[in-house]
């Protein structure tokens, strides 16, 4: 019997794919790899419109890849625990790499 479950992965994996796809989105997880950071910040690196970055941020933040905190007035965004491990995941192959190294450190 097949199950839906490799099919709700791969949707999975591309949906989060398709969030990091984006050359203004994989800038914006570049910068906060470095550190946590306001929007103010972001612009000096992202020369967009605010509303534009707010957007990206946003397609990030529901793809579960950037968390928010609030400091007085201003918002900090960063990468949240385990993005890039997510990330890593959702590329083809990565639970067969992952095993195969696995092993071979065994």
């Amino acid at each position: 019997m097949l199950t839906s479950a490799p099919r709700e992965d791969a949707d999975a994996s591309v949906s989060l794919l398709t969030a990091v796809a984006d050359p203004i989105r994989w800038t914006v997880l570049q910068q906060l790899s470095a550190s946590e950071s306001c929007v103010c910040n972001l612009q000096e690196h992202i020369p967009i419109a605010a509303n534009l970055l707010s957007y990206h941020l946003k397609v990030l933040r529901d793809a579960g890849l950037v968390t928010t905190s609030r400091r007085g007035r201003w918002i900090d965004y960063s990468l949240a625990d385990g993005a890039l491990d997510r990330l890593a995941a959702a590329l083809p192959g990565a639970r067969t790499a992952r095993r195969v190294g696995r092993t071979a450190a065994e």
